[in-house]
């Protein structure tokens, strides 16, 4: 029966929604996980939750035209798509990339559904970007995108509606350009966009949010395995934010970052990763990896980030992007004794690979759950802006600490639930599903 049912929903996915590999593998895997419960409750296929589900319940296409520091009009396309909005204002971040199409951003945008339900705050599921590519703009011409880029984006967000944050290529420069432009247009100052600076309606923590996040989730998989972080070897794939700040909750809790890598290749450092200087090099000078190997006496450098899966570790973060670790990486890892693997980037590990580290009993975090912690910190920055107060880092921390927690907790109940023990996949999937699904249900066919 569930196979046939998983069959007939993706037969319909991939024909109503052709081209899009992503969003495909995004539904595939929560329609599977789902299935058991689908079948369990016939009143939700009665009242066609998965279908309405799966369905955004608004896409938004539009032009962005900016002029560039030559005078030359440059033309991109913006997205903004949001998902389900049942339990609260869509939320989820921007991406500027030259890789985002509608696809890409249904796939982030459906998993931000599960992964916002989740976190036990009241927010919808969205996401949005641009192919706009920051890299080798002018501050001028991120501002003059930025501007452009809202003053068509701002019609369809607000407050209590849809809240944007960062994604990849969109940080506190991009964010303020577009905060800036959205308080222009509309000539109110509320908490429209996440990810603001401390000084204009901001929360601590929210930088450190998803790497910390992370490793709070997986602290709690180690422990699960009578594990702690002492002594232990990370590889942590990417050297953006949620990477740097993986590696710094790690060294602080114990273990040891061995590699790290970006777009061009990756370095090792057995004697464990110096982060002042990964930092400096990525957010100070935004250089390539390739030269903190040259200017450490320990660190080799290597090219193609692919191979980073091939150093052997005891905990593997994988935090650069979709896909990159597939099911021969996994196979390495695995062979290499590796105790847990956990997201930090939005779904980086294959399908195949997942099913490498689950026939391996290693401990998997999905990125809906594990990588929580950014979206879980937003709701707590909108919860602030709302009351108009500003909450210490410790607060905002040990609020963080408890979000993560009860994100293993939910993944670990509904996995055993549906006889899937310690499957935190399929736990996650379920987990966040039912709490949308009763919401739903509840408000009726809308």
């Amino acid at each position: 029966m569930s196979k046939q049912f998983v069959d007939s929903v993706m037969e319909t996915v991939v024909s109503r929604n052709p081209g899009e590999p992503e969003f495909h593998q995004a539904v595939k895997e929560v329609v599977e996980s789902v299935a058991p419960v689908i079948e369990r409750n016939p009143h939700m296929s009665r009242m066609k939750v998965l279908d309405r589900l799966i369905e955004p319940e608004r896409q938004i296409m539009f032009r962005v035209p900016w002029i560039d520091d030559k005078g030359e009009v440059q033309i991109n396309r913006g997205f903004r798509v949001q998902f389900n909005s049942a339990i609260g204002p869509y939320k989820g971040g921007l991406r500027f990339h030259p890789s985002v199409y509608l696809g890409i951003i249904k796939f982030l945008g459906f998993e931000q559904i599960f992964k916002n339900a989740l976190t036990t705050t009241p927010i919808g599921g969205g996401k949005g970007g641009s192919d706009f590519d920051p890299k080798g703009k002018s501050d001028m011409e991120v501002m003059r995108f930025c501007q452009s880029f809202m003053s068509e984006l701002y019609r369809h967000v607000g407050p209590d509606s849809d809240v944007p944050a960062g994604d990849i290529g969109v940080g506190g420069r991009e964010i303020g350009y577009m905060f800036g432009q959205y308080k222009k247009i509309t000539n109110s100052f509320t908490g429209v966009l996440t990810g603001k600076g401390i000084g204009w309606g901001g929360s601590l923590v929210r930088t450190e949010a998803t790497g910390y996040g992370l490793v709070y989730f997986t602290t709690r998989m180690l422990q699960a395995k009578g594990k702690d972080w002492k002594g232990l070897n990370v590889v942590i794939s990417g050297s953006g934010n949620v990477a740097i700040h993986a590696a710094q909750k790690c060294m602080q809790l114990g273990a040891r970052v061995i590699a790290m890598s970006d777009s061009g290749g990756y370095i090792v450092d057995e004697a464990g990763v110096d982060l002042a200087a990964v930092q400096r090099i990525k957010e100070v000078e935004r250089g390539r990896i390739k030269q903190y190997a040259e200017e450490s006496k320990t660190a080799k450098f290597f090219p193609g980030w692919q191979g980073i899966w091939s150093v052997p570790c005891d905990v593997a973060l994988p935090s650069a992007t979709q896909n990159e670790l597939d099911v021969e990486d996994a196979k390495k890892l695995v062979a290499n004794k590796v105790i847990a693997v956990a997201e930090g980037a939005n779904m980086p590990c294959t399908p195949q690979a997942v099913d490498v580290f689950h026939d391996a009993g290693v401990s998997f975090g999905p990125a809906k759950a594990a990588n929580a912690g950014g979206v879980a910190t937003s709701a707590l920055e909108m919860s602030q802006n709302s009351m108009r107060i500003n909450w210490p880092f410790e607060e905002v921390d040990a609020r963080l600490n408890q979000i993560m927690n009860a994100v293993y907790d939910q993944c670990l109940e509904a996995s055993s639930a549906y006889g899937a023990d310690g499957n935190l996949v399929v736990g996650a999937n379920i987990a966040g599903f039912m709490k949308v699904a009763k919401a739903m249900m509840a408000q009726g066919v809308v």
